[in-house]
C-alpha cells in the first residue's frame, strides 16, 4: 500500500498475527537525521509502484513461504523521526519471516518507482532509493 498518511504501526503488526504464525518480523524505515538533512519530500508513481510491490510480495510467499507479507509506503513531506515504510512478513517460523523481510525491503528500494527528495539546509536533492 502507498499512503500519504501516517502508518498505524499497530494495526499493520496486530493485522498479521495469527494463530498459524509462529513469528512476525517488522521491518520500519524511519527518516533519519543524517547531517543537514530536516526532512524528505517521497513520490511515487502509485499505479506502477502498486504492481511491483504485488510482484515483490508473491516472490517472497513463493521463495520463502511465509504465510503473509504486508508492505505499507508513505508518500509527502515527512519530518526526522517519522515512519517512511513498514514490511511485515509472518510464518510459522522465524528464519523464514527474517528473510523474506529482509528479501521485500532490499526490493523494494531496488525495484519499485519511489522517489526520495532531502530537505537539507541548503536546498534540495534527489536521493537513490537504495542508497536511503
Amino acid at each position: 500500500m502507498i499512503s500519504d498518511g501516517e502508518i498505524d504501526l499497530v494495526e499493520i503488526l496486530g493485522s498479521s498475527i495469527k494463530p498459524d504464525a509462529g513469528a512476525v518480523v517488522a521491518f520500519v524505515g524511519v527518516v533519519r537525521a543524517d547531517p543537514g538533512v530536516r526532512g524528505l519530500e517521497v513520490e511515487a508513481y502509485e499505479e506502477a509502484a502498486l504492481e511491483e510491490l504485488r510482484r515483490i510480495k508473491e516472490e517472497a510467499i513463493a521463495r520463502f513461504g511465509v504465510s503473509s507479507v504486508d508492505v505499507v509506503h508513505r508518500t509527502g513531506r515527512l519530518s526526522l523521526g517519522e515512519v517512511i515504510v513498514v514490511v511485515v512478513c509472518a510464518s510459522s517460523h522465524r528464519r523464514e519471516a527474517f528473510r523474506a523481510c529482509e528479501y521485500v525491503i532490499d526490493e523494494l528500494k531496488r525495484r519499485v518507482p519511489i522517489w526520495k527528495k532531502e530537505q537539507t539546509e541548503e536546498g534540495e536533492r534527489w536521493v537513490r532509493g537504495d542508497a536511503y
